[in-house]
């Protein structure tokens, strides 16, 4: 998705389209916010699939304790991946810069309280991550200043838009994602932590 709205929003703000722009921004958070429902099914039963595709348990009871808590981020993606996008093809990279560094040492200091201080493990992880992500999408959604307003999704140019832009990405996701699975030992790996 990145890679597809990366070359449109590109395109448009070269051509001094704003509102094409901010069109392309809206359909991609359609898009992917529509992809995290869904995922979030796989989060939430995560325990159960990782138990039937041959997990130990210990893993798979640890995994989907986490995967419960990593929901929020999913949606802090959808919104943070085209914003993304959308301030770098308008050469607004320091201000993502600056709200990462911010984002950085906020995730620092959430990881010493929740992990350190209070204890909370691995359940603490997840929480700053949450919050991190949140910080990042809600900061640079603050950031957006050549915003048009809520446009009409479905206007002129909307012929097939879904699919030109979920053809044109989804490809090295897919095999990045699958590719993490495949390690070798992973039950050793964690019980001689």
């Amino acid at each position: 998705m990145g890679s597809a709205l990366e070359t449109l929003c590109g395109q448009a703000f070269g051509a001094g389209d704003l509102n094409m722009l901010g069109i392309y921004l809206q359909r991609s958070w359609i898009i992917l916010l529509t992809t995290a429902f869904f995922l979030s099914f796989f989060y939430i039963f995560s325990t159960p699939i990782l138990k039937i595709l041959g997990t130990s348990d210990s893993i798979a009871e640890m995994a989907g304790r986490f995967s419960i808590y990593m929901i929020p981020e999913l949606y802090a993606y959808a919104i943070n991946f085209p914003i993304q996008k959308f301030l770098q093809a308008q050469s607004k990279v320091m201000v993502m810069t600056w709200i990462s560094a911010g984002a950085l040492v906020l995730h620092l200091f959430l990881s010493w309280l929740c992990i350190v201080k209070l204890g909370l493990g691995i359940v603490g992880a997840a929480i700053t991550l949450d919050v991190s992500w949140a910080f990042l999408a809600v900061g640079q959604l603050y950031c957006i200043t050549s915003w048009v307003g809520v446009a009409r999704i479905l206007g002129p140019g909307s012929r097939g838009w879904p699919s030109q832009i979920l053809q044109s990405s989804s490809g090295s996701p897919c095999l990045q994602l699958s590719c993490y699975g495949e390690m070798d030992n992973s039950e050793k790996k964690e019980t001689e932590r």
